[in-house]
């Protein structure tokens, strides 16, 4: 069963030097039919003006990772990880027991667009762990690259959690497939358009996946996308 969630019907936040959808309840956007899914608690779609940014702020519990579309992503955080995140790069952090971070657009004259995510933990507390690591176009044209896991799988960054996150990117004849029999799945269209087991995604839109053996990912149109291979259970433990 593939349950959508339009681009459309997402939550909207207008800051002035921020642009933000939002697929599931997150700050004041608020909906109680969307308040995440399985381990996966928040996909924010962001845009930042120009040399701004969010400032210093804190998290803990909490599994934060950021998939740039375009632009550069400035990271700097209390435990002394600085890093600028581009396309193609995949940043993962681990709140553990708290951390304070900052993010901003590394640009004075472009734009950045770039993906939140937040999963999560199967744990409390702990140590503060970041990762960065590049994910060149090649590894994901045409099939499904793993980018993150529970135990770093094929070059993935780590996260304390049973999910494993998918990018790919498809256009004309290029399909693959990704068994999630007894599992969840998420699927979140960044850009672009293609059809899932021959249901027309265009960019901005995401699904639940339940009771279904695979997902067959076909006829894309530039497009990019992530998967989440999700426990089976419906609520995020927070």
């Amino acid at each position: 069963m593939i349950e959508f969630r339009r681009a459309g019907a997402r939550g909207l936040s207008q800051l002035g030097w921020l642009h933000s959808r939002h697929t599931f309840s997150f700050s004041h956007y608020y909906d109680p039919r969307e308040v995440g899914f399985s381990d996966l608690l928040v996909i924010n779609d962001d845009t930042v003006e120009p040399g701004q940014g969010f400032g210093s702020h804190p998290h803990r519990d909490m599994e934060i990772f950021s998939y740039v579309l375009e632009g550069g992503l400035a990271h700097k955080d209390s435990a002394g990880h600085e890093e600028v995140c581009r396309p193609g790069d995949v940043q993962m952090m681990s709140a553990g027991g708290g951390v304070f971070h900052s993010e901003y657009n590394a640009s004075a004259s472009e734009p950045v667009h770039f993906l939140q995510i937040w999963i999560v933990p199967d744990r409390t507390g702990g140590p503060v762990r970041y990762q960065q690591r590049h994910f060149p176009a090649s590894e994901r044209r045409g099939q499904l690259r793993l980018i993150i896991s529970p135990d770093e799988a094929n070059g993935s960054l780590p996260v304390w959690q049973d999910v494993r996150v998918y990018a790919g990117l498809f256009d004309g004849a290029e399909q693959t497939s990704l068994a999630v029999a007894g599992r969840y799945a998420y699927v979140h269209v960044a850009r672009g358009a293609l059809s899932v087991n021959g249901e027309r995604f265009a960019a901005g839109d995401g699904a639940r996946v339940r009771e279904e053996t695979s997902l067959t990912f076909s006829d894309g149109e530039n497009a990019e996308v992530l998967v989440f291979d999700l426990r089976a259970h419906e609520h995020p433990v927070r």
